[in-house]
């Protein structure tokens, strides 16, 4: 039966850094005393680190059992040194008078004795376990004595509890544990109650315990928490505190995913699991004490009290602060190899598997996760990289004769692996949890290697490349917890465009996040020269200032690496410029897992070998590569031409006039007027480049002709499509704008000439571009259309493009409307972007 000594106990635990110095342990005495219950326990770690002194005594006790074992007679200062810490600690806490002088005569027996202890070790050149033992809980005992020092100078009726009095264990047979003997150790609290009555405040030692033969033991790792968990279970607590540096239990690392969220509450079963992957959560061992009787247990934060912590219980909620939560947190295994054992002989032969791990356990390699095909062709598993070699090698040792008869074909190890875990209660009852998270990860471009479940239906883990670790953890973890879809966005190209599309997220940044749960984060701006870094997002309304006064040198690399690393799980690049410099990074940018939107006419019409290899790539993995702006700048050119492909339907010709500045100049160029005086005026407009020649050539017109003719299919250069240069040949190598300006009036005549044929004939003058599927070519030229033709009735600087096809075979397929100027061109980049973040998951 449970001791009682005058109703249910509220246990609270400090850690070492809670106690780490004076000013610390009174705030935690303080913390006590306005605790509200009427009795208390707590149960405190030894001092821990600290900027006055930032070597934690634990550590410093096992460094001097080292030392001495080694005959290194150096811990003699480190004892000189503990001494002086814990003295000059109580000084601070007690003053003068009797509390002080009684706590240091008691400290200064025990130096005595550790003195004489660890002189002993350095004679036998040796440590036991016990000796061990009886050294490292020291720090435990001077930190519990101080604290119960300090609540009585507070006026606190406290008493000191040494759980070596109290604790009965037995450890365990891999010797790494040990279990409570409650029975014996039940009697003996029994007994200390009875000694001491029933005090307002037990200030009892964590760690150390003493075994069936009463020589002093410690609970090993963690061990001042499952001192505390363990001595609530004997009292029967109402609850149990633990307070940490930490808020509470999060749903992944926040030092990895910085948009982490502490969570509510969480099960036995489910701090388990997250603590079995790394987390910072409570070793399942201990737990159980507080989970035997029922007990919550509650992760507090010392150095911020204002948070709620998490509770941790036998209560199956899925509803957190957050909303309903399917899956409470996340978490990685990282540095393990892969181990797979295959072989047609493996097929219905009894016994396989418990040899195969059999074989890993006398190896003493740990098993991470397992998974087997039902097919029973091969088993796989994850254990430790630095036991990976080992594994192999007694594996191979142990199934070398039916390696050599051929039964098993290969006992293979893939090192650079990590394993994630999705943990939640329930989770394989609930449909779309596992899918919601493999399509994560694919949209992620992150490969699943393995794959394992228990039907325990705690969670679900995968084993994916040590690379991806990072961001794997952040794609999942932002597609179950975020209610908008980040998407992380760095521009290359600030300028007229690029500063354009800007200003359009601004205007609808309230808008993507109300109505279409998308949450635009600008993390970089990069000029030719300069670029803008951010970890959260550039604020839009005054960006161009930022970047003047907090720019650094740009560097293509260091900005992608940026976007790559960062917390946000799905990054964008914007290439808004008209340079073949971003473009040559492309396919280095999505290899770093980055998707990219752009209007830049040079990747898709450059050399016909690097766009294959991007296309191919793009094919092959969940990366996006979004350039619709490239061709019709807001007009739906690329998605029509694909619709038409992708339903089916055959592209015969593709024609139409793609540049606005020649459709302004051809729909102003009529009788009457000359040619170099409608290409003066589109100049005064700003309709064509700072130098016409380069509108003029036509050479735009051809790349994107050299786009829609490899988005047809056809494996088309842009060297390959003739172009008609209206540039007359001698005016092509002038230095300047000005002077080929002042030159064109005298080649007036032979445009004339021209238009007044057409006019005669009934027809009008365009410039086109070409895509003749059926010859497979393309061509840019001067042509004559009848009045009656849908490009003769085209008026401004818009564009318009005809798809014939074996549906749309005797009446084209029409788009029409603006194709040039920033804002159509940034809507079209805008649009690009919406797209992408539907395919990456946001409300379509």
């Amino acid at each position: 039966m449970p001791v009682n000594i005058a109703g249910p106990l509220q246990v609270h635990k400090f850690g070492g850094t809670c106690v780490a110095a004076a000013e610390r342990i009174r705030s935690a005495a303080q913390l006590i005393v306005d605790e509200p219950a009427q009795q208390k326990m707590v149960v405190v770690s030894a001092m821990g680190s600290h900027p006055s002194s930032p070597v934690k005594v634990t550590d410093l006790l096992l460094n001097m059992v080292a030392k001495a074992s080694k005959q290194n007679q150096a811990f003699l200062i480190d004892l000189a040194a503990l001494q002086e810490k814990h003295v000059e600690t109580a000084k601070l806490l007690l003053g003068e008078g009797r509390e002080l002088n009684s706590f240091v005569s008691r400290l200064l027996d025990d130096m005595a004795n550790l003195k004489a202890m660890l002189h002993a070790i350095s004679i036998a050149g040796m440590v036991t376990e016990a000796f061990s033992d009886f050294v490292v809980g020291h720090g435990e005992l001077w930190c519990a004595q101080l604290f119960d020092a300090t609540l009585r100078k507070m006026g606190v009726n406290s008493r000191f509890m040494d759980t070596r009095d109290v604790l009965v264990v037995i450890a365990t047979s891999d010797g790494n544990s040990v279990d409570v003997e409650y029975e014996d150790s039940n009697v003996r609290l029994d007994r200390w109650a009875q000694k001491h009555g029933s005090p307002a405040v037990i200030v009892a030692t964590g760690f150390i315990a003493k075994n069936q033969a009463g020589q002093v033991a410690t609970l090993k790792r963690n061990g001042s928490d499952y001192s505390a968990t363990i001595m609530g279970a004997l009292v029967r607590s109402a609850n149990i505190v633990i307070w940490t540096d930490v808020d509470g239990v999060f749903s992944a690392d926040p030092r990895k995913v910085g948009e982490a969220v502490c969570l509510e509450s969480l099960s036995y079963h489910e701090a388990w699991e997250l603590s079995y992957f790394g987390a910072s959560v409570l070793h399942p061992r201990t737990t159980m004490p507080a989970m035997k009787y029922s007990i919550p247990i509650t992760i507090r934060n010392f150095f911020n009290r204002s948070a709620a912590g998490t509770i941790i219980s036998d209560a199956q909620s899925d509803v957190d602060r957050t909303g309903p939560v399917m899956v409470k947190g996340f978490a990685t295994i990282d540095n393990v190899a892969l181990i797979n054992v295959e072989g047609t002989g493996m097929v219905g032969v009894h016994g396989t598997a418990a040899a195969i791990f059999g074989t890993i356990r006398d190896a003493n390699c740990n098993v991470v996760m397992i998974s087997q095909a039902s097919s029973e062709h091969s088993v796989c598993f994850a254990v430790k990289q630095n036991e990976g070699d080992r594994a192999v090698k007694a594996l191979s040792k142990r199934f070398s004769e039916a390696i050599g008869a051929g039964r098993i074909s290969k006992v293979e190890k893939i090192n650079d692996c990590c394993v994630l875990a999705a943990v939640g209660h329930q989770m394989a009852s609930r449909k779309g949890v596992a899918a919601t998270m493999f399509s994560a990860l694919a949209k992620a471009n992150i490969n699943i290697r393995s794959i394992a479940q228990g039907c325990s239906e705690y969670n679900i883990t995968v084993l994916i490349d040590q690379k991806d670790s990072v961001r794997a953890l952040r794609a999942v973890h932002g597609r179950f917890y975020l209610a908008t879809l980040p998407l992380g966005v760095g521009l290359v190209g600030p300028g007229l465009i690029g500063g354009t599309f800007l200003d359009q997220i601004h205007q609808q940044m309230t808008e993507l996040r109300g109505n279409f749960d998308i949450d635009v984060r600008i993390l970089g701006i990069m000029s030719s020269s300069r670029m803008l870094l951010s970890e959260s997002s550039i604020e839009l309304a005054n960006w161009k200032q930022q970047f003047q006064e907090s720019s650094q040198p740009a560097d293509m690399t260091a900005f992608a690496e940026h976007l790559k690393n960062h917390y946000v799980p799905n990054s964008v690049i914007v290439d808004s410029t008209a340079s073949e410099v971003p473009a040559a990074h492309y396919l280095e940018w999505m290899q770093k897992g980055l998707h990219i939107i752009t209007p830049n006419k040079k990747l898709n019409s450059g050399p016909l070998e690097q766009y294959l290899a991007l296309r191919q790539f793009q094919r092959e993995s969940y990366i996006h590569y979004f350039y619709e702006a490239t061709v019709g700048a807001g007009l739906p050119v690329i998605a029509t031409l694909r619709h038409l492909i992708e339903t089916g339907d055959k592209i015969l010709r593709v024609e139409g006039i793609f540049s606005g500045t020649l459709s302004y100049i051809f729909n102003s160029f009529k009788p009457g007027t000359t040619f170099s005086s409608t290409v003066a005026q589109a100049k005064e407009l700003g309709y064509t480049e700072p130098d016409p020649r380069d509108d003029l050539a036509g050479m735009d017109v051809a790349r994107k002709v050299t786009i829609l003719a490899r988005e047809t299919g056809m494996m088309a250069e842009l060297s390959d499509v003739p172009v008609h240069s209206l540039v007359p040949e001698p005016l092509r190598s002038i230095a300047s704008a000005d002077e080929f300006m002042a030159a064109l009036p005298q080649y007036d005549g032979e445009m004339a000439q021209q238009l007044d044929e057409a006019t005669a004939a009934g027809d009008c003058l365009r410039f086109v571009g070409v895509v003749d599927c059926q010859a497979g070519s393309g061509s840019v030229e001067l042509r004559r259309y009848p009045s009656s033709h849908a490009f003769a009735q085209l008026q401004g600087s818009d564009n318009i493009i005809a798809f014939t096809t074996q549906r749309y075979n005797q009446q084209p397929l029409i788009i029409r409307g603006p194709g040039a100027g920033a804002e159509v061109t940034a809507g079209g980049v805008f649009s690009d972007l919406l797209r992408l973040a539907a395919y990456l998951g946001a409300p379509s």
